[in-house]
C-alpha cells in the first residue's frame, strides 16, 4: 500500500512538473508575441537555454541552499520511494526557473545573450533559493518561519508562489531593466514616445493560454501529494484568472494585450491564497491584480519611461506582491477564508522578499554590467537580436535556388 502511494504521489507531482515546463513555451510565446519581429527568434531560444543554465545551476547549488539536498547518492538510493525527490526537484525546478523567465520579457530586444546566461546561473543558483529556502523550507538555519510565527502567531503564507517565484522575478527584473535602459528610440528627446505594438498577437494570445493552462498544475499541484490536493485551489486559479482578465479587458479599453496579460495578473495573484480563500475572495483578487497591472503598466511606460517591454514589474512584481497581501486578508475567515494566517506574517515575508529580490537584482546585474557588459552594441541593436546573436530571422526568405 505504501509503494502505490509512493507512487501515486510521484506521479501527480511529475504531471505538475510536466505541466509548469510547459508554461516555460508560454513564456516564450508571449515574449515573441509581444517583441518586434526582428527579436523573435532570440525570445525562443533566450527561454529554451536559461532552462538549461536554470537546470544546472539548481541541481547542483540551488535546490542544496533552499533544502540542504543533493543528488550525490547512488541511483539506487535516489530512486527510492518511486524517485518522488527526484521528480519533486524537477517540480521545483520549473518554479526556480521561472525567475529568468519572468525576468527575459522585462530586458528583451536589448539585452547581450551569453551575459544573461551567467545572470540565470547566478540568482538560479544563489539569490532565488535564498529566500525560497526561508519561505518554503520549516529546517531552514536561517529560522525566517520560527521567527515569522513567533512574532505573529503565524507563519508566512505563500502556497504557489505569490511571492517566492512571481515577487521575486519582477523586482529581480526592475533592477536589470533600469541598469539596461530603454531601447533605441523608444524615448525621444523631445518628450515623444515611439509605440512598439506587438509583433504578433495570435502567438502573444498562444503564449497567455499556454501559461493560463499550465497554471492549474503551478498552483493545484503545488500540494505536492495526492492525499494534499483540494478542489479548492482549482476553483480559485479559475475565478482569479476570470476576474483577472475581465480587469484587463474593461480597464485596458478592449485592447488584446491587456485582456490577455489579465489572467495571468490574476493568476499571480492567487497563488499565495489560493489554498485558503473563498471563490468569491479569489475573484476580487483577481479584480484588482487585472487592474493594478493595466494601470501600472501605463503609467510605468508613459509617464515613468521605465522600458519594461513585458511590464513583468507590475505583472509580476506588484501582482506578486498584492497576492502575498492578499492572502492575509482574503484567507481570514471573516472572509469566508480558513483561517491560520496573519496579515502582519503576509507583510514582514512579502516585505523580505522584495528587498533580497531587490540586492539580488542589483548586485547580480550590477556586476555582470560592469565586468562583461549587459546591452547589445547599438548597431546589433538596431538589426536586431535574431541576426546579431543567432544569425537567422524568424522568417527567413526562401532558397532561390540549391
Amino acid at each position: 500500500m505504501e509503494q502505490l502511494k509512493s507512487g501515486m504521489d510521484s506521479l501527480f507531482i511529475l504531471l505538475g512538473a510536466i505541466m509548469i515546463l510547459a508554461m516555460h513555451a508560454g513564456f516564450a510565446f508571449l515574449e515573441l508575441g509581444t517583441v518586434r519581429q526582428k527579436n523573435q527568434v532570440n525570445a525562443l531560444v533566450k527561454i529554451l537555454v536559461d532552462f538549461s543554465v536554470s537546470t544546472i545551476a539548481y541541481f547542483f547549488i540551488g535546490y542544496t541552499i533552499a533544502y540542504g539536498t543533493n543528488f550525490w547518492s547512488s541511483a539506487d538510493v535516489l530512486a527510492q520511494r518511486n524517485g518522488y525527490e527526484l521528480v519533486k526537484f524537477f517540480f521545483l525546478l520549473t518554479f526556480a526557473a521561472a525567475i529568468p523567465a519572468i525576468i527575459s520579457g522585462g530586458i528583451a530586444e536589448r539585452a547581450k545573450f551569453n551575459p544573461q546566461l551567467l545572470a540565470t546561473f547566478l540568482l538560479v543558483g544563489l539569490v532565488y533559493p535564498l529566500f525560497e529556502g526561508m519561505a518554503w523550507n520549516p529546517e531552514h538555519p536561517f529560522g525566517f518561519q520560527p521567527w515569522v510565527k513567533a512574532l505573529t502567531g503565524e507563519e508566512f503564507h505563500d502556497f504557489a508562489g505569490s511571492v517566492v517565484v512571481h515577487a521575486m522575478g519582477g523586482w529581480i527584473a526592475l533592477p536589470a531593466v533600469l541598469l539596461l535602459g530603454a531601447r533605441q528610440g523608444r524615448y525621444r528627446k523631445d518628450g515623444r514616445m515611439s509605440a512598439h505594438p506587438p509583433s504578433n498577437v495570435p502567438f502573444l494570445a498562444l503564449g497567455a493560454w499556454i501559461l493560463t493552462v499550465g497554471w492549474f498544475g503551478f498552483n493545484v499541484m503545488s500540494a505536492q501529494t495526492l492525499e494534499k490536493m483540494s478542489g479548492l485551489v482549482a476553483m480559485n486559479s479559475l475565478m482569479a484568472m476570470v476576474g483577472g482578465t475581465l480587469a484587463g479587458w474593461f480597464f485596458g479599453k478592449n485592447d488584446a494585450g491587456f485582456s490577455y496579460n489579465g489572467p495571468l495578473a490574476g493568476l499571480v495573484a492567487v497563488c499565495a491564497g489560493s489554498d485558503l480563500m473563498h471563490p468569491l475572495g479569489a475573484l476580487v483578487v483577481g479584480l484588482v491584480a487585472g487592474a493594478l497591472f493595466v494601470i501600472v503598466f501605463t503609467l510605468e511606460q508613459n509617464r515613468w519611461k521605465i522600458d519594461d517591454v513585458l511590464g513583468v514589474w507590475p505583472l509580476h512584481g506588484l501582482c506578486g506582491v498584492w497576492g502575498g497581501i492578499a492572502a492575509g486578508i482574503f484567507g481570514q475567515k471573516a472572509l469566508g477564508g480558513m483561517g491560520g494566517i496573519s496579515l502582519a506574517a503576509q507583510l514582514i515575508g512579502t516585505s523580505a522578499g522584495i528587498a533580497i529580490a531587490l540586492a539580488g537584482g542589483v548586485i547580480v546585474y550590477g556586476t555582470v554590467r560592469a565586468l562583461i557588459g549587459l546591452r547589445m552594441d547599438p548597431e546589433d541593436e538596431h538589426a536586431g537580436a535574431d541576426l546579431s546573436i543567432h544569425h537567422v530571422s524568424a522568417t527567413p526568405d526562401a532558397e532561390g535556388s540549391w
